[in-house]
């Protein structure tokens, strides 16, 4: 049984690398992470954009990384709201080319330490090559897409992805493995047998004649199970600090649409760590419409402001309103959660105090004007906004001139000067 074999389907999960910020630094450091960006800049014709990639990959823009057969896919942020879906797709290997490199590698002793020691010399890589097995991309072989608009290839979030996927290279080699089709744990099982093989030949070679082993000592499992003693349980592990991501799910016919298994795989993680850290439902049961934009506002890579996925549109529909009803609320619901939701729905006349103040405080701050309507104060030229919630926070909104169109932008924040700067510098 081949690694691919056992090991199809199977992904690793790696959260955002930290920022990179030293423009000096190199993404990778071994000489087959170096080899995997040389396939990159390889294959790419614009300087420029790899250029962009490198400062996108430096300033953290890149999210959870998934790595699967064949294929890397992480959403990366950009200079929108909606962050993009970037995909670099590898060929794997057949299981004769897997046959062919363990029989390679379990030869030689030294190429198994080195795996183990998460190292690949030169000499492994080599040991593949003389048996027809290519480890390694080369220009033309890393094939990138994303859904951003930009049709280079790659794009800056492309290129991003496959920087940050060097700096995963590095540590651990058996990312590469597993882009090739190989799952480690299957990979180091079948190494281990080939070589126990491959030292019972060589001692069946070298025995003398006649020689026989006596029985090795050792302990019956029945009795070590005779007795009734178990020791205790160990404590349950500490909730982790962040739900956890799905895996990345292959597309099969006939199966269920991936992304939409991804959809509903991201809400239960959700609720899942809620109840771990808080013992109690943070999401009581609620209508319909607002259980929806909770979760269209959880998966920001279904959300746009005029573009979106099928997934997103049969969530709209389900509930009786349009996409872009669903896209704005779920803006709001990020902006401030239920309070978010009910300042884009609600309006209500607050009381004097801090309202009544926030005009001045703002012409203090020599910043526009604005009038007063209801809980709003709006610009001359209707395209900023501040709303007050009940909360006692200033939520911002912007508008294209003259739609009166208003979509939640920023921060929500207690000072409205604050507020309105940092919708301004946005």
């Amino acid at each position: 049984m081949t690694p691919a074999s056992r090991g199809t389907g199977a992904g690793r999960v790696f959260p955002p690398l930290p920022q990179h910020p030293d423009p000096q630094a190199p993404f990778a450091t071994s000489w087959w992470g170096n080899a995997w960006i040389g396939a990159l800049e390889g294959t790419s014709l614009d300087a420029g954009r790899l250029a962009r990639g490198r400062a996108y990959a430096r300033e953290g823009h890149v999210d959870t990384i998934t790595v699967a057969p064949g294929r890397i896919v992480a959403y990366v942020h950009g200079s929108r709201p909606r962050p993009y879906r970037a995909e670099i797709r590898m060929r794997t290997l057949t299981p004769e080319d897997w046959d062919r490199f363990l029989d390679a590698v379990a030869t030689e002793p030294a190429h198994i330490a080195a795996l183990l020691d998460k190292d690949m010399p030169h000499a492994l890589v080599d040991a593949a090559e003389r048996s027809g097995v290519q480890l390694l991309p080369g220009p033309g072989d890393l094939v990138p897409s994303c859904t951003c608009p930009d049709h280079g290839r790659p794009c800056k979030h492309a290129a991003a992805l496959t920087y940050q996927t060097a700096r995963l290279l590095d540590a651990d080699p058996f990312v590469l493995l597993l882009l090739r089709g190989g799952d480690e744990q299957a990979l180091l099982d079948e190494l281990a047998q080939r070589s126990a093989q491959q030292a019972a030949r060589e001692q069946s070679a070298t025995a003398k004649p006649g020689a026989t082993g006596g029985n090795l000592p050792g302990t019956l499992a029945r009795d070590v199970l005779a007795t009734e003693y178990r020791p205790p349980l160990p404590p349950p592990l500490a909730a982790p600090a962040h739900p956890g991501e799905p895996p990345l799910l292959p597309s099969l016919p006939g199966a269920p649409n991936p992304t939409s298994l991804e959809f509903l795989a991201t809400d239960t993680a959700t609720r899942a760590h809620a109840y771990l850290t808080t013992g109690a439902n943070p999401f009581p049961t609620a209508d319909p419409w607002h259980d929806a934009v909770r979760l269209a506002a959880s998966h920001p890579g279904l959300t746009g402001r005029r573009s979106f996925s099928r997934q997103f549109a049969e969530l709209a529909q389900s509930v009786d309103h349009t996409p872009a009803d669903l896209a704005r609320a779920a803006a709001a619901w990020r902006q401030g959660g239920e309070e978010g939701l009910a300042i884009l729905e609600s309006p209500w006349d607050p009381p004097a105090g801090p309202f009544d103040r926030a005009r001045g405080a703002l012409i203090t701050a020599d910043l526009p004007r604005m009038t007063i309507h209801h809980n709003h104060l709006t610009n001359a030229s209707g395209t900023l906004q501040l709303r007050y919630g009940r909360d006692g926070r200033w939520y911002p909104y912007r508008s294209e001139p003259g739609r009166d169109d208003w979509w939640p932008e920023g921060e929500a924040d207690e000072d409205p000067v604050g507020a309105l700067t940092g919708m301004l510098d946005s």
